[in-house]
């Protein structure tokens, strides 16, 4: 299985969308939008910002591995 390692991430406030690159090598727990200035954060059992708001989990996820452990 190939990851992807790019997701679209939208913002819960405002609806702000953009394609980010993800780390894969750290979890990333705070996003700044873009538009709003909105700090997103994880939503509780989520590991970081990009499977609470992302069109793509992380990478560890997309392998099956907990996230960041």
């Amino acid at each position: 299985m190939e990851v992807i390692l790019k997701s679209t991430i939208t913002c819960p406030q405002c609806g702000y969308k953009k394609e980010e690159n993800m780390p894969v090598d750290a979890c990333q727990y705070f996003y700044t939008c873009e538009q709003c200035k909105a700090v997103l954060k994880p939503k509780s059992g989520d590991c970081c910002v990009f499977c609470s708001y992302g069109n793509v989990a992380c990478p560890p996820i997309q392998k099956g591995k907990d996230c960041c452990a």
